[in-house]
């Protein structure tokens, strides 16, 4: 019986990927909700003993022997994130970047991110692609997502820490699900990425009428019906996180947080509901970090664990999006509400909007076809 050995490929750069509509934020959004859907149903998997692991990272020493081994600088990170997600996507992939905040000196991302896609039975690459869009969309499609179900609806300002690329994909996902949207306070480090944030908002979402620059994290959560910090820094010390106060937050406000986040006391007693994107990724985190997990991943959730494990808090207390996308926990239960939600990326996430894009290029016929092998010479 004759058989076709032959493995051919699509090379997608960036600009490939948004002709083939990784820039697309609600049919993003949409997806990461379909994606939800399967996590509820357990119809994935990531690394790690409990199938939730974030990922593997490599990670540096402080004093190395061999001159040329990088240095743990601030935000210096090499990682895998590998994942399978079943439904209509049924595909494997797996995330690979290097990230290093010193790269910005020389005008590049802080992080230069590649995607590849398999067919999970034979394990063949379907595509290789440039995933700097790819994942700055899908992680602020996940506060979108949240937003569509557990923002008021009639909200109407975003205040918003952290004029960066996280900052804009976080907003242009609240705008793509709450139509009321007309007013942005904006609190960032330098003038430049403000201005250059601000020019982006007016061209780009002109039914933002009212941008507000602030000073103080409490100048933006105060009278803010959806709050976002999208802010990078140094992570070790929670007490030099970006902090959410009780007294600031409006009744009935939404706030979704991902990037580093510390809460007062009164933010987490147990009338402020507490959502996250998958509890098992903030078990994963804890067993496999030193603690308190904290300390080493600044997002919120991984604070809702070491409040668990100190007794604070229990695990009934935090809710899964999946959970309410899915119709088995409600909604927003009234306009007073106050709902946080901690948006920690999962690999799961690359694989779904990877899949998307990877088959609207297929379509359209858009990206490079390599060959891996005609018939391989090792089997």
């Amino acid at each position: 019986m004759s058989t076709n050995t032959k493995i051919d490929f699509i090379y997608l750069s960036e600009q490939d990927m948004i002709r083939a509509g990784v820039t697309d934020m609600l049919a993003c959004v949409n997806t990461m909700e379909e994606m939800f859907g399967l996590l509820y149903a357990g119809d994935y998997r990531m690394a790690g003993p409990n199938n939730d692991s974030h990922g593997a990272m490599v990670i540096f020493p402080q004093d190395s022997p061999f001159p040329n081994m990088p240095k743990p600088t601030a935000d210096r990170r090499m990682m895998a994130m590998p994942a399978y997600l079943g439904g209509s996507f049924c595909t494997a992939g797996v995330k690979w970047y290097g990230s290093n905040i010193a790269n910005r000196e020389k005008g590049l991302p802080r992080s230069i991110l590649m995607f590849t896609l398999n067919d999970p039975d034979t394990g063949a690459p379907l595509a290789h692609m440039s995933a700097n869009l790819l994942s700055a969309y899908r992680t602020g499609a996940i506060p979108g997502v949240g937003a569509r179900h557990l923002a008021r609806k009639d909200s109407k300002v975003v205040g918003l820490l952290g004029p960066g690329v996280m900052g804009k994909t976080t907003l242009a996902a609240f705008i793509a699900v709450c139509p009321h949207l007309d007013t942005l306070k904006i609190k960032g480090r330098g003038q430049k990425s403000l201005d250059d944030f601000i020019a982006w908002v007016k061209e780009t979402y002109p039914q933002i009428t009212t941008i507000k620059v602030v000073d103080t994290l409490e100048e933006v959560v105060r009278d803010s019906d959806l709050v976002t910090y999208c802010s990078s820094g140094e992570v070790g010390d929670p007490s030099n996180y970006p902090i959410v106060k009780r007294e600031w937050v409006k009744p009935g406000a939404f706030l979704a947080m991902p990037a580093s986040c510390s809460l007062d006391e009164g933010m987490e007693q147990p009338d402020v509901r507490k959502v996250l994107d998958n509890t098992g990724l903030y078990q994963a985190w804890f067993e496999e970090l030193p603690k308190p997990a904290h300390h080493n991943v600044p997002v919120i959730g991984v604070r809702f664990m070491d409040m668990i494990a100190e007794g604070k808090m229990r695990l009934e207390d935090v809710e899964d999006i999946g959970k309410i996308i899915a119709g088995a926990a409600p909604g927003r239960k009234s306009d007073e509400e106050i709902i946080i939600m901690s948006v920690g990326g999962m690999p799961v996430e690359d694989v779904a909007w990877g899949t998307v894009v990877y088959r609207n290029a297929i379509e359209k016929g858009i990206g490079v076809t390599l060959n891996l092998w005609e018939t391989p010479v090792l089997r």
